[in-house]
């Protein structure tokens, strides 16, 4: 009598944490692709930064001051690019994100429903069940 219990109690715990389970892992994998992504784009951006900083020292003369010059604006277009595509890419991963965890919702929100109708029903869910038994 006390293992089944003890069972129906560990089934009930199982299914109430289950959601939460869920949403922390969809939660901790995102924020690892987000770390991920961003550690990527600081690394690219300071490549960039270094790269211009070395071209700085490589000036002599009025030719080369021109040519960083010129450079200079290349590598700022290029960089107002790169934070465009990271912003880009940064929204799509808030999107997914944001899709999955609706989905999680509606999963979790259509179970609770499914779980209420058979209660209302007269189906005894397992925590009804284990009430009871207590009470005997």
């Amino acid at each position: 009598m006390q293992d089944k219990i003890m069972d129906a109690f560990n089934a009930q715990t199982r299914q109430m944490f289950e959601p939460m389970r869920k949403m922390n892992s969809l939660m901790l994998n995102n924020m690892e692709k987000l770390t991920q992504y961003q550690l990527e784009a600081m690394k690219r951006y300071s490549q960039m930064g270094t790269e211009r900083i070395r071209s700085a020292t490589e000036i002599k003369d009025a030719e080369s001051l021109r040519d960083f010059g010129t450079k200079q604006a290349e590598m700022m277009n290029e960089l107002s690019q790169q934070m465009q595509e990271d912003a880009r890419v940064m929204g799509e991963m808030s999107l997914q994100f944001k899709s999955e965890m609706e989905k999680l919702f509606s999963e979790a929100g259509q179970k609770m429903s499914e779980q209420a109708t058979s209660a209302a029903k007269g189906e005894r869910p397992a925590k009804a069940s284990s009430q009871s038994s207590r009470k005997s």
